[in-house]
Parts: C-alpha cells; structure tokens; sequence
C-alpha cells in the first residue's frame, strides 16, 4: 500500500511515517518502479505498535527497544516489563514534579487578592530569586 494508505491504516500521518524511516525506527519502506513508498500489512502493524506506544509516552529509544523486544520470538517478557516499569518510574516523577508545581501555584493564586491593587504575590515569587 502507497504511504497514504499506510498513513490511514496506521493513523500515523505520512509525514512521522517518513520521519520514523529517517530515523531507523521503522525499516526503509519499498519502492515502486516510479518511486513511490510500498508498505506491507507487517510494516502497517509496526506503525500501529509505535503509535500505540507513543500514546502511551514511550520516547524514540525506548519504542526502538520495544519494536525489537516485539520482533524477538525467543525474547524475555522481564526485559519487556523492565523497559515498561522504567518508564513507569519516569511518568510517576513527572506527575510529582507537576503536583509540586501546582501545589505551589495554588498557593500562590490564593494569597493574590485579585483586585485593582498592583499588588500580587504571584509576579513578586516569579520576579523573586
């Protein structure tokens, strides 16, 4: 199938499927007599896996890794399941440091009086060192 039918498929758009080839995620996709990109059912499913994975917050390397671990017949299912709890580990600091972030907001937004005043403890702590 030509690249905008791989793109349909997939739900990947043909520019990120071009990217994803650029960057060795996905193999260099076949090509017709006239140059056009030719994607097979597998190459499609591969898309589908990375967009998957995407979704879920995985970064390049570690859909590189995945895509290889899923390739991998004789492969461990623990290094799968080391690569899932990393980025497990990854998305819980992430969700800490926003908490903290809006914790300090919120404290922020509520000593703001919010009136006709210049005065506002928000400006004062980002103008603060």
């Amino acid at each position: 199938m030509t690249i905008g039918d791989a793109a349909k498929t997939s739900g990947v758009n043909a520019k990120l499927i071009r990217y994803y080839e650029s960057i060795g995620l996905i193999p260099q996709a076949g090509r017709t007599a006239s140059g056009y990109r030719v994607y097979s059912p597998a190459e499609v499913n591969v898309l589908r896996f990375v967009k998957r994975a995407r979704g879920l917050g995985f970064g390049i390397e570690q859909i590189q890794t995945l895509v290889g671990l899923w390739r991998d017949r004789s492969r461990a299912s623990a290094e799968v399941k080391r690569v899932a709890q990393a980025h497990i580990d990854e998305l819980e600091a992430k969700i800490a440091e926003l908490a903290a972030m809006r914790d300090s907001l919120r404290e922020l937004a509520d000593a703001c009086h919010g009136d006709d005043r210049p005065d506002c403890p928000i400006l004062r702590d980002l103008a603060g060192p």
